[in-house]
């Protein structure tokens, strides 16, 4: 597959998962079990005063493919990339109703899956018809703020591992996304990704609206040193990232998720990347990214 192709059709097949190093940075993704990881406008008629008139000469305008946009948007930044980086790319602008993809393989999510744990969570509460426990609050809280690793494996175990995440996804929507025991080796796509967003963020959702204002809030909050990725692209943030190194290949995965809102519209943003030589350039490319993407769907450019 090429490094970088646009998305036309449907979502492919989740791709095989390698193995998490044995130590990650807070936050990062980890094993279960072990030490984390670091509008067409019509043309009038012609008529004649003297005759019948003419049958109405319609055209529409050319639709624009957003897709082709976006791509030609972030192939400068992809071209200026290593070799060895991948990144796929996913925008929705929740006011129109456009979207745009770029890129169409599956990544490991490293730490972003750890909204898609909480989602899981609170879709489990409220078929039970109760509230979240104390510990499971203060683990959803740890979970979102401070990436903690931990409290994402005891609430997986909660949610009824791989199999109850798979469960709820399609719940929610999901159709590319594969849950795996070591979490942060779960396969998702970018598309897939604003899916779950469009589920916390939006209404037509199998979440309740005190789940997807909980949800909400914690992304909002989550610690300082956290706070890059899609967040460069806009203001009123609501975001997860994740990172992870590779023991098989000492390369890193940098994944950002989440809301922003620029020139008056609010977005739901993913961008997914892989292969990167250290966190600090992965981060770099991802916000680049995130910031390309909207300027080509914002509407006026």
């Amino acid at each position: 597959m090429p490094r970088h192709r646009t998305r036309r059709s449907a979502l492919p097949a989740c791709v095989t998962a390698f193995v998490l190093p044995a130590l990650c940075a807070a936050g990062a993704a980890c094993l279960v079990g072990r030490s984390p990881d670091p509008a067409p406008g019509a043309v009038a008629s012609v008529s004649s005063a003297s005759g019948p008139s003419a049958p109405a000469d319609t055209s529409e305008e050319p639709e624009v493919d957003l897709d082709a946009e976006l791509a030609e948007a972030l192939a400068p930044l992809a071209a200026d990339a290593d070799a060895s980086v991948d990144v796929s790319v996913a925008v929705l602008d929740t006011e129109s109703g456009q979207s745009a993809a770029y890129g169409d393989g599956a990544y490991d999510t490293a730490s972003i899956v750890k909204v898609d744990i909480l989602a899981a969570l609170l879709l489990l509460a409220q078929d039970e018809g109760r509230e979240l426990s104390g510990a499971e609050l203060a683990r959803a809280d740890a979970m979102i703020r401070r990436s903690d690793n931990t409290s994402a494996t005891e609430l997986l175990k909660v949610v009824g591992g791989e199999a109850g995440l798979d469960a709820a996804n399609v719940r929610l929507g999901l159709t590319a996304t594969t849950a795996a025991h070591a979490w942060g080796l779960t396969q998702t796509t970018a598309a897939d990704q604003v899916r779950l967003l469009e589920a916390v963020f939006g209404t037509d959702s199998e979440l309740s609206e005190a789940s997807r204002a909980y949800l909400t809030d914690l992304m909002g909050e989550v610690e300082a040193d956290q706070r890059w990725g899609v967040s460069a692209a806009g203001t009123g943030w609501a975001l997860k990232n994740g990172w992870m190194p590779r023991t098989t290949t000492g390369l890193w995965d940098i994944n950002s998720i989440g809301r922003v809102e620029s020139g008056g519209h609010t977005y739901l943003l993913a961008v997914l990347s892989r292969g990167h030589a250290t966190k600090e350039s992965g981060v770099a490319l991802v916000e680049s990214m995130a910031e390309a993407a909207l300027a080509a769907l914002r509407p006026g450019r």
